[in-house]
């Protein structure tokens, strides 16, 4: 355990045991709070919620942001089959046990809101409420996909991503710059400061990382989960999406909330794809008066 400051909240650094590996898991806020937890995406790590966590804290939320399975610090199993949805949901679920809860609030952006997606359909009995931020339920973004030639051409590094090898020495190259100018060229100017990419370029650089990190995707194609039979979430759902996403299209976030039993969605007109960094306190806000 270490602890590092943000914002005047301390900020504990641990390793956490769950579903047979180890990963590091920041943690912030009073030890008998309400239960968040903040997942990441790609090619972020628990650094990519580090706007909200002192917020959330502040209002009495236990916060616990992982790096995922393959990111940053968190252990990285070998092969494309570690990184199925069903594990990295299995891993989320083992937080919850080890923080010693029944349930908690799971907020999840990008492929974080993948794994909380899936946790809303296989494990409703953990979760208190979802928050999700600029992705669509699963089954949305599959129907989109297969009738949408603006999302397909939007998803192209999907595809690339199958390639084994290429795209980890494309990102490694030169520092990482293919990564920063992904992050920098999909934001708004000025989103994401370069004391911000120091940070991921030391998160990619750790061994094994880049395959781990890309893994997700290979395995999303490669060993693709059958959908449940009951499409509908169960638990209260917010739906948070910037408008301005380059990646995915916002006429999937309707049909998102619409597939929730309790479901709200909050367009962010002005916001990217990176809507937790570009309306920071606009998101804490949300996902505080949803949670409370």
């Amino acid at each position: 355990m270490a602890a590092t400051t943000e914002r005047d909240i301390e900020l504990e650094h641990h390793m956490v045991a769950t579903n047979g590996i180890r990963l590091h898991v920041v943690q912030a806020g009073p030890a008998e709070g309400p239960l968040v937890i903040l997942l990441h995406g790609f090619p972020e790590f628990w650094y990519g919620w580090h706007a909200q966590i002192a917020g959330l804290a502040r209002r009495g939320f236990r916060v616990w942001v992982p790096d995922q399975r393959g990111y940053n610090l968190s252990d990285k199993p070998r092969g494309i089959g570690a990184y199925q949805i069903d594990r990295l949901a299995a891993d989320i679920v083992g937080l919850i046990d080890a923080a010693g809860r029944e349930r908690a609030y799971v907020a999840g952006h990008d492929w974080g809101a993948g794994v909380a997606w899936w946790l809303g359909l296989q494990h409703p009995d953990r979760l208190l409420k979802l928050g999700i931020l600029n992705v669509p339920h699963p089954t949305v973004l599959l129907r989109h996909l297969l009738s949408s030639p603006a999302q397909v051409r939007k998803s192209w590094y999907m595809l690339f991503f199958q390639i084994p090898g290429l795209p980890e020495r494309l990102i490694s190259a030169n520092d990482g710059a293919f990564g920063v100018r992904s992050l920098v060229g999909s934001s708004h100017l000025g989103t994401f400061t370069p004391a911000d990419l120091v940070q991921y370029r030391a998160a990619w650089a750790q061994p094994g990382a880049l395959t781990a990190m890309i893994n997700w995707y290979r395995a999303a194609f490669q060993r693709r989960p059958k959908l449940p039979a009951d499409p509908r979430v169960h638990v209260p759902t917010l739906v948070i999406w910037g408008a301005q996403d380059r990646f995915l299209d916002a006429a999937m976030a309707q049909p998102s909330a619409d597939l929730c039993d309790d479901g709200r969605l909050v367009m962010l007109p002005d916001a990217s794809h990176w809507v937790q960094h570009e309306a920071a306190e606009h998101v804490t806000d949300l996902l505080a008066d949803h949670f409370q």
